[in-house]
C-alpha cells in the first residue's frame, strides 16, 4: 500500500511539474480514416469454378476520435486512446473474369498509439511511433461471402490484435491541432482460417490508412 501511495505521489508531482513548465497538455482529436487492405488473393475452387477475392485499391471512409496526452515541449511523447473505423474492399473474380461484385470489410477498433515527436518552431510538429489496435467489432460482408463461395464457414477471419506504426506531421495553431498521418500494419488484419484442416486456402491481408484530424488541447 505504501508503495502504491509513493508511486501515486510521484506521478502527481511529475504531472504538476509538467503543468508548471507548460510542457504537459491534454486534448481531444476527431477526424477521418481513409483505409484499404493489401495482400494475396484468396483463391479456391467450388462448383467447377475458380474464385478469387482480390483486394481493391479503393479506400474506405471511417471516423477516428479520442484523447491524447503530450509530455514535453521541443521533444515530446504523445500517448493516445482512439476509437477508429478501418476497412477496405475486395473484388470477386470468377474463372479469371470480374463478377462485378464488391465485398466490404469494416472494423471498429480501439487504437493505442505512442508517438515520439519534435516541435519545429512554434507551429510545426513531426511525430512517429508504434500503435496497437484491438478489434472491437466487425461488419461488412466478407465472412458471409467466404462462406457462400467456399461452401464452408471460416473458424477465424480477423486478428483481434494487430501491431503497426504511425508517422506524420501536425500543426499547432493556438489551442487548435491539425494532424495528418499514415498508418501501416506489421502483422495481418485479415487472416482467414477454415475449421476443415484439409482446406489449403489461406487469405491474409495487411491494412493501411491515411488519417486527418482536428483537435483541441487544454
Amino acid at each position: 500500500m505504501k508503495k502504491v501511495m509513493l508511486v501515486a505521489i510521484l506521478a502527481i508531482s511529475t504531472l504538476s511539474t509538467f503543468a508548471q513548465e507548460k510542457s504537459f497538455t491534454a486534448g481531444l482529436r476527431l477526424g477521418a480514416n481513409l483505409s484499404q487492405v493489401s495482400g494475396n488473393d484468396l483463391s479456391f475452387s467450388s462448383g467447377g469454378k475458380v474464385f478469387n477475392f482480390s483486394p481493391n485499391d479503393t479506400r474506405a471512409y471511417g471516423f477516428v476520435g479520442g484523447v491524447f496526452l503530450r509530455f514535453g515541449k521541443t521533444i515530446f511523447i504523445q500517448p493516445e486512446i482512439l476509437l477508429s473505423q478501418k476497412g477496405g474492399k475486395f473484388n470477386v473474380f470468377e474463372d479469371g473474369k470480374a463478377s462485378g461484385k464488391t465485398i466490404d470489410l469494416k472494423l471498429t477498433n480501439l487504437d493505442l498509439p505512442i508517438l515520439v515527436g519534435v516541435k519545429i518552431g512554434n507551429v510545426l510538429r513531426v511525430n512517429a511511433g508504434p500503435v496497437a489496435t484491438f478489434k472491437l467489432s466487425d461488419s461488412g460482408n466478407l465472412g458471409d461471402s467466404i462462406e457462400q463461395y467456399q461452401g464452408q464457414k471460416a473458424s477465424e477471419i480477423f486478428n483481434n490484435v494487430t501491431l503497426g506504426y504511425q508517422a506524420g506531421v501536425g500543426f499547432d495553431i493556438g489551442m487548435l491541432n491539425l494532424d495528418f498521418r499514415y498508418e501501416g500494419n506489421v502483422n495481418d488484419v485479415v487472416n482467414v482460417k477454415f475449421s476443415n484442416p484439409n482446406t489449403a486456402a489461406k487469405f491474409a491481408s495487411k491494412g493501411n490508412s491515411l488519417q486527418a484530424t482536428v483537435g483541441i488541447h487544454f
